[in-house]
């Protein structure tokens, strides 16, 4: 594999992608020094892999059966947290209402959306069948949402969180999931988002 370098970031610019050593066209020296710099071969390559995703997960109790309390709910909420940090994903707000929850997650660079939302739901569910006799055949809904969302509406999106309460005196879970996808633009057939 033959690596390509990349000219270097700058916001509103096209980026271009700088042609190999031995395809470049011998128009005089491209550095003061007049050498020309590998810096692939100098190992001047970033160190880390850094990433700053926030995400906006949904998910609901299977057939959005409103089955949790008010108690059960500040346990369910900070045990989700929990589960978010033991993958290396920082929990900003985990809240919701009796038949779903939202959750504000800084993705950590390490694990798939995919992986992280199954680990909060089956980990999640185990808890629950475990809090309450009542709960005992206790299921999250197969599928989930999940919608990127800029650091600069994590306090919104937080507040939000915190006000599902309130939201949910006016509007059904349905109601709001349908919102977030018409908002984010996500295509869905309506036979397949409930089960």
């Amino acid at each position: 594999l033959q690596h390509q370098r990349c000219a270097p970031y700058q916001p509103g610019a096209t980026p271009q992608v700088s042609e190999p050593k031995e395809l470049r066209r011998a128009e005089g020296p491209p550095y003061p020094s007049g050498k020309i710099i590998d810096h692939f071969a100098q190992g001047d390559l970033m160190p880390q892999s850094l990433s700053f995703v926030l995400l906006h997960v949904i998910f609901s109790t299977k057939d959005r059966k409103r089955c949790l309390t008010k108690p059960i709910r500040q346990k369910l909420h900070a045990y989700l947290a929990e589960v978010a940090r033991n993958n290396g994903c920082e929990a900003y707000r985990i809240g919701g209402v009796e038949d779903h929850v939202h959750c504000a997650i800084r993705l950590s660079r390490t694990i798939s959306i995919a992986k992280l939302v199954e680990e909060l739901k089956t980990s999640s569910s185990q808890l629950l069948k475990e809090l309450s006799p009542q709960l005992s055949e206790f299921s999250w809904q197969r599928g989930y949402g999940c919608f990127s969302v800029g650091p600069a509406d994590l306090e919104a999106l937080c507040e939000y969180i915190d006000n599902q309460e309130e939201h949910h005196k006016t509007r059904t879970f349905q109601e709001e999931f349908r919102a977030f996808l018409k908002k984010y633009g996500v295509e869905f057939n309506e036979a397949y988002v409930w089960d």
